[in-house]
């Protein structure tokens, strides 16, 4: 895992973007309602992740779980020794587009350990990243999700939830995010009028509004934990003009603001 660890560290030092993510904290962190937008692979390679409000789903280094998208989550990431350290793994829809014939499964998750050949695609992907364009990480995404499934992972297939009109919506406010995207605006780029959506969404169980809490908090929380940028800034690029309104926002949905989760971070990092 250390081998891992390093060379993760030292690709994010020196490359931007990135298809793969890094989370570490040198301190425990509790997020609750945490979105996941997109299928989402979360590999621990030190300390351990639980999920759920009463850690059910526990997760210790050495061990990855696969979450399915779904509206959100509660997180505890807790170190061991010096840090808690995870890669993850953004999952598009197409990139299952593979597995032909698959069914969207009840499961929300699926754990397994980081055996030899996840963790050979796994480093294999990190150096890689450093020189391949943005254009050809679908197929490092595809070779991990094929690698999961010839593991005997064969849940790993239905665990993106079909598109739905939410995700959708989702999409075009996430290629927005630092804009206010109304209603006008998304029933005209979707080709129906506003009620037509408010009604379609109310049958999925959600909202327009709901639906921009969730991306754009979302993405919020992913640049407090990946970026040494100002929580002003994060507002921003969030489509919030108040700091002060993006961090009641963000404390609501998450129970911590930028600042407390921020603080949690590792030094090393750059901040």
């Amino acid at each position: 895992m250390q081998a891992l660890i390093t060379s993760a560290k030292r690709i994010v030092k020196a490359h931007s973007p990135l298809p793969f993510s890094v989370y570490s904290s040198g301190q425990e962190q509790h997020i609750l309602n945490v979105p996941v937008n997109k299928p989402l692979l979360v590999c621990v390679l030190n300390g351990h992740k639980q999920l759920g409000s009463q850690g059910a789903t526990h997760c210790p280094a050495g061990s990855f779980v696969f979450l399915s998208n779904r509206p959100g989550i509660d997180m505890r990431n807790i170190p061991a020794g010096a840090e808690y350290f995870a890669l993850l793994l953004e999952f598009e829809q197409e990139d299952f587009d593979d597995f032909t014939g698959r069914r969207a499964s009840a499961r929300t998750h699926l754990q397994g350990p980081l055996q030899p050949l996840l963790t050979d695609a796994l480093s294999q992907l990190i150096e890689w990243s450093a020189y391949a364009p943005p254009e050809l990480w679908g197929l490092r995404r595809r070779e991990i999700l094929h690698t999961l499934h010839h593991l005997g992972h064969r849940e790993v297939a239905a665990l993106a939830a079909p598109p739905s009109l939410g995700y959708r919506v989702q999409c075009l406010i996430g290629s927005r995010m630092a804009e206010e995207v109304g209603m006008p605006f998304v029933s005209a780029a979707l080709a129906m009028s506003e009620s037509t959506l408010r009604r379609k969404l109310a049958h999925e169980g959600t909202s327009l509004q709901a639906i921009k809490d969730r991306v754009k908090l979302g993405h919020g929380l992913h640049l407090v934990q990946t970026t040494a940028s100002p929580i002003g800034l994060i507002a921003e690029q969030c489509g919030y003009h108040s700091q002060s309104r993006f961090t009641d926002k963000f404390k609501s949905l998450f129970g911590l603001t930028p600042t407390e989760l921020r603080k949690t971070r590792m030094i090393e990092t750059g901040e």
